[in-house]
């Protein structure tokens, strides 16, 4: 049976995030993932994560100027010194609360700075991650939602990650931005499996909930399966309405 997380940077966005965590263990899920957490006192986190039985699939470094609209720091040649301790303080908050992964955001670039800059952060993110058992986990943007974000599609993030070649760095395969990159969703789960550490799901292509769209995941779901795919898939979709009221889709796909 297919086991889901509760993506709490898109779902139950109103309550306080411990509320929010326990908002998901009440509504079934398996397992909770977030995006910015660090606002919030790690020992309120690991509190309800203790209390619920979840786990804390993983968290994002922080994203630079959001105001100046930067969503990432890890591939901007001359940030590094910013990158790292975005890095530094996302394994902190990880291992504070138990999380399992940490998402290193690239940012918006372009050409061969940014590639080496990007493939010098993520050996020193999975350097600083592996002691403690974490995984790092990269992943490519759809160029609609995210113009000029420098991850922009699957084969490139998994040379990225045969470059760096480190055991902890995965791919995060978000199918709602893989499928408006480049689409054979099947084929590429199949073809990327070794490499991916975690799967999203969200309907396409307005990001709604996972039973609408142009994507059946009853169909990605039963691929996964066949996979021997057994982690829980990360539910990262932005509600019509209330929360508890988008959740028909979970029973479906179980």
């Amino acid at each position: 049976m297919a086991k889901f997380s509760a993506n709490l940077g898109l779902l139950w966005r109103e309550l306080a995030l411990p509320d929010a965590i326990r908002a998901a263990a009440r509504a079934g899920f398996d397992a909770v993932e977030c995006h910015w957490p660090y606002d919030v006192p790690a020992d309120d986190i690991h509190s309800a994560l203790s209390k619920t039985g979840l786990v804390m699939l993983g968290l994002n470094t922080v994203r630079g100027r959001v105001d100046a609209g930067e969503n990432g720091l890890a591939a901007l040649p001359g940030r590094e010194a910013e990158a790292r301790a975005a890095i530094d303080q996302a394994i902190g908050y990880a291992r504070a609360i138990g999380a399992l992964n940490v998402h290193v955001m690239a940012g918006s670039a372009s050409g061969g700075a940014a590639l080496e800059t990007f493939l010098s952060n993520l050996a020193y993110a999975c350097a600083q991650a592996a002691p403690h058992g974490l995984t790092i986990l990269i992943e490519p943007l759809n160029q609609n939602d995210w113009p000029g974000y420098f991850l922009r599609g699957t084969q490139q993030a998994a040379d990225i990650i045969r470059s760096v070649g480190a055991p902890n760095l995965r791919l995060m395969f978000d199918c709602y931005h893989v499928q408006i990159i480049e689409g054979d969703l099947t084929r590429r789960l199949s073809a990327l499996m070794p490499l991916i550490g975690h799967v999203q799901i969200a309907g396409v292509p307005d990001r709604g909930e996972p039973d609408r769209g142009e994507v059946s995941y009853r169909h990605i779901v039963d691929v996964l399966e066949n996979l021997g795919y057994d982690r829980p898939i990360g539910a990262e979709y932005r509600p019509a309405g209330p929360t508890e009221e988008s959740l028909g889709w979970m029973a479906g796909l179980r």
